[in-house]
């Protein structure tokens, strides 16, 4: 199956599933494929044939971007290596989860999250750690008979119950001694970091040289600017006093450009943020809702007012459901 066809299916999938869904971003590089939204759950997605091919600087910008947008970064994908990807068992690469097509249908159309995720060792769920707890203080078990059970350590029962996560095989022995699941499922949209080791957001990439301007003028107005490394736009400006956020790109105004900026405007409509693309010259106020400003009227504007006013004046902006 090819990588559009791919996209087409996940797409048709979320919009049954509710999503708003983003135009693809036909451009590259690229950290995502598709932005969807479903009342408060944003999702930023890369789909992929073979997940390998998903590496360590696109990770660490979907996950910046999952921050700075308030986003679940997420990639769809089919295989690893020459192994297809197991249903309902969530996968992590740098740090953002991945699910094949039959785990995200089940996830968004039956509601049905994966119990299980994969990590260095193998393959494990959540233990719940006080219900396993209470079911062995009502069989009168004491710790050190529930590990004979089960194989393990005393110790090795008591982190379980303190919430370490087990095997899937100690998980189906404690549920055939206590018939009763005693697992809960992966929250992939809130709770991913709880089942991998979490690290602190990557730094972000230095900004392009040729946006520094750029750059100079959203900070003087109070914004904090994160530059981009593989995104339709150069750059998210967050205005903190405000809550505002702007997808920023700068270049001179090409078909090229025109293109990054229809899809800034579809993006835009799904993650709830404005865009706004600095260019040389402009006979146009926006793209698509994506609002238009030259370089010099830029250098013009002192303060984040002026800067919001005319990005709201110019801009075409329609909130997606």
């Amino acid at each position: 199956m090819s990588r559009s066809a791919m996209v087409g299916n996940v797409t048709a999938m979320l919009e049954d599933a509710g999503f708003v869904v983003s135009d693809r971003c036909a451009i590259r590089p690229k950290s995502f494929d598709i932005a969807a939204r479903r009342g408060e759950d944003l999702l930023l997605v890369k789909i992929l044939a073979n997940i390998d091919a998903f590496n360590e600087a696109t990770g660490h910008e979907m996950r910046r971007l999952g921050t700075y947008l308030r986003a679940t970064p997420l990639v769809i994908g089919l295989r690893s290596r020459d192994e297809d990807l197991k249903p309902d068992v969530t996968y992590f690469r740098h740090g953002v989860p991945v699910l094949s097509p039959d785990t995200a249908y089940n996830l968004f159309i039956e509601e049905v999250p994966p119990l299980i995720y994969a990590a260095p060792g193998g393959l494990y769920v959540n233990i719940d750690g006080d219900l396993l707890a209470d079911e062995r203080e009502d069989r009168d078990w004491s710790l050190g008979q529930l590990a004979s059970e089960l194989g393990v350590s005393r110790r090795t029962v008591s982190k379980y119950e303190d919430g370490m996560n087990a095997s899937v095989e100690v998980a189906l022995e404690l549920q055939d001694l206590f018939d009763a699941p005693l697992t809960s499922p992966v929250d992939v949209l809130e709770g991913a970091d709880d089942v991998h080791e979490s690290e602190a957001t990557p730094d972000d990439p230095e900004a392009d040289p040729d946006d520094e301007r750029v750059v100079a003028v959203f900070t003087r107005a109070g914004y904090s600017v994160h530059p981009t490394a593989r995104s339709p736009f150069t750059a998210v400006s967050e205005d903190e006093d405000d809550s505002d956020v702007v997808l920023t790109g700068h270049s001179e105004f090409t078909k090229a450009a025109e293109k990054r900026a229809r899809i800034m405007s579809s993006i835009g409509r799904v993650t709830r943020t404005r865009s706004v693309y600095v260019v040389d010259r402009a006979k146009q106020d926006n793209v698509d809702g994506t609002a238009l400003v030259e370089r010099d009227e830029l250098d013009d504007l002192r303060d984040a007012d002026e800067l919001r006013d005319v990005i709201r004046e110019r801009a075409d902006y329609e909130e997606a459901a």
